[in-house]
C-alpha cells in the first residue's frame, strides 16, 4: 500500500494565508481601544465579529490572484500595478456582496494587496517593492477620493496611500519593533500584539479617527495609546487600566481607529512570512 502524499500547497496560497490570518487575528485581538473585538462592536453600529471573519475570508482568492500575477510578471512594474488594482476592485466587490454592502476590510485590501504582492516577488524587500508599487499610478483606478483620502487632504494627514508609498513606516519603526520587544519582555502573544497596535496609534494620523472625531479624537488616540505604553504595556495592570480608559474615552467620542487596525493586520502579515515562506 504506497503512503499518501499530501497535496503541495503553492506559495500563492501560502501567502493568502497568512493574509487571511492577518486580518482574522486583528479582528479577534482584544481589549482594542473603540475596534470590534471578542467583547462587542466597539464604535460602530455595522460591524460585528461573524462579519469580519466573512469578510477576511471572502477576500482569500483576491490575495491568491494577486501573489499569483507577481509570481508570473517578476517584478515591480506598471502592468503588475494595474494589474493589483483591478483584482483589488474585484475583491472589494467580493467583500461588499459577502457583508451586505458594509465595508469591512477596504482599507487592508489596499495594504495587504500590496504586501502580499510584494512578498510574492521577494520576501526579503517586502516593504520595498510595496512601496515602489505604491508609487506607480493606476490608470484605471476611479478617481473619486475614499473618506480617508479626502480627511487626509482637508487635516494634511498622511493616509493609506502615503503610509505604503514610504515604506509602511508605521509598521516597521513602530508596530514590528514593539511587537517584538514585548515578546522579549515575556508579556505574552495577545499582549505584544496589542502593544503593537497601541504603538501605531501613539503616531498615526489615522484618517478613520479624524473621520469620525477630528484632532479631538486623534489627540485622544495617540496620548491615551502612550499612557498604556508608558504604564508598562497591556501586560500590566496599571497599563490595563489605561486601557479600559483609553477605551471608553474613544467610544465616548466614537473613534474607532480602524487606520491602525489595517496596519497591526500589515504587521502581522510581515511577522509572519519567515513561517510563509
Amino acid at each position: 500500500m504506497r503512503a499518501l502524499k499530501l497535496h503541495e500547497v503553492s506559495l500563492a496560497d501560502r501567502l493568502a494565508d497568512r493574509a487571511v490570518d492577518a486580518l482574522i487575528d486583528e479582528a479577534d485581538l482584544s481589549p482594542k481601544p473603540a475596534l470590534v473585538d471578542r467583547r462587542g462592536n466597539g464604535a460602530h453600529t455595522d460591524l460585528h465579529l461573524g462579519l469580519m471573519h466573512a469578510s477576511a475570508l471572502s477576500l482569500w482568492p483576491m490575495f491568491k490572484q494577486m501573489a499569483e500575477v507577481a509570481i508570473e510578471m517578476g517584478e515591480v512594474s506598471l502592468p503588475l500595478r494595474e494589474a493589483l488594482g483591478r483584482i483589488g476592485r474585484e475583491g472589494e466587490q467580493a467583500m461588499l456582496a459577502t457583508t451586505g454592502g458594509v465595508n469591512t476590510h477596504r482599507g487592508a485590501i489596499w495594504a495587504l494587496g500590496l504586501l502580499t504582492a510584494a512578498a510574492a516577488l521577494d520576501p526579503g524587500s517586502v516593504t520595498l517593492n510595496a512601496a515602489r508599487l505604491a508609487l506607480l499610478n493606476d490608470r484605471y483606478a476611479p478617481q473619486s477620493l475614499s473618506h480617508g483620502a479626502q480627511v487626509a487632504q482637508r487635516y494634511g494627514a498622511r493616509g493609506a496611500r502615503e503610509e505604503a508609498q514610504l515604506g509602511f513606516p508605521s509598521v516597521t519603526q513602530r508596530g514590528l519593533p514593539q511587537l517584538h520587544k514585548s515578546r522579549q519582555q515575556n508579556a505574552g502573544e495577545q499582549s505584544a500584539r496589542l502593544d503593537a497596535l497601541l504603538a501605531i496609534m501613539t503616531e498615526l494620523a489615522d484618517t478613520c479617527v479624524l473621520y469620525r472625531a477630528g484632532y479631538d479624537g486623534l489627540t485622544a488616540m495617540q496620548q491615551g495609546a502612550q499612557a498604556v505604553l508608558d504604564a508598562g504595556g497591556s501586560a500590566t495592570l496599571a497599563g490595563r487600566r489605561q486601557l479600559h480608559a483609553l477605551d471608553e474615552q474613544l467610544l465616548a467620542l466614537n473613534a474607532s481607529p480602524g487606520g491602525a487596525a489595517d496596519l497591526l493586520a500589515a504587521c502581522l502579515f510581515i511577522d509572519r512570512l519567515d513561517g510563509a515562506l
